[in-house]
């Protein structure tokens, strides 16, 4: 029997949809019938989470956890939040209900090893960085993490709170381009799309980068979880 997976969602909008997406696209099925039940709760009233871990905003795991409440009594079977800097938050999340939550960031660093990659750039919010989280998990499988510069990591932000965040199609990408291309003469060998609306922006604004994508990888596990069957295998 299919199990139901729940999303906890609207950090933003875009993201939780291109997570649904994903799962639609991914999942082997000749049907309707064959996806996975999806419930999602696109909370749009969860507070910044880069703010509130690096500027003293609004703690966002009241929110965080009364969708976790919300999608439980709807009748989810698993959990999951399409928003890295959220995984901060992650114990308080798995406190808030009785069901299992996958950690989008863990099944990415199991997703790097098996891609046997080596040396990733971290494309990431402020607050994703400053925690430290994914360097972390990467320095527990070997793996080296190369950031951008300060002023790199401005032009980052900006791609994702002025491009996709703010739905501007016309977003000048060039000095992002030079980023990423000096973090690839530096031996980065793919960038960790390290937030939920950077897989978006990789797409709508065509960068031609190798990429693992915490996005892609959090979808695979739902289906799998699901007892549903991945396309291709």
């Amino acid at each position: 029997m299919k199990k139901n997976i729940g999303i906890i969602g609207g950090m933003g909008p875009l993201a939780t949809a291109d997570l649904f997406r994903k799962i639609v696209l991914m999942t082997d099925a000749r049907c309707d019938q064959d996806h996975p039940r999806v419930l999602i709760d696109s909370n749009t009233n969860i507070p910044d989470r880069t703010a509130a871990i690096l500027s003293g905003g609004e703690n966002p795991l009241p929110q965080l956890a009364a969708s976790a409440r919300t999608l439980e009594r709807a009748g989810a079977d698993v959990l999951m939040m399409p928003c890295n800097t959220a995984h901060y938050f992650y114990d308080g999340v798995c406190a808030a209900t009785k069901l299992p939550v996958l950690h989008m960031l863990r099944l990415t660093a199991d997703e790097i090893d098996r891609r046997g990659i080596k040396t990733v750039g971290l494309l990431a919010t402020d607050g994703t960085i400053q925690t430290g989280i994914y360097e972390q998990l990467f320095d527990a499988h070997g793996v080296t993490v190369r950031k951008p510069d300060a002023m790199g990591q401005k032009q980052i932000m900006a791609l994702i709170y002025d491009g996709v965040k703010a739905g501007n199609a016309a977003f000048d990408t060039s000095a992002v381009r030079k980023v990423l291309d000096a973090m690839l003469a530096d031996g980065v060998e793919a960038f960790v799309l390290g937030c939920t609306e950077l897989p978006i922006a990789f797409t709508d604004y065509a960068l031609p980068y190798p990429v693992v994508d915490p996005t892609a990888v959090l979808a695979r596990a739902a289906i799998e979880f699901a007892g549903c069957r991945i396309k291709g295998e």
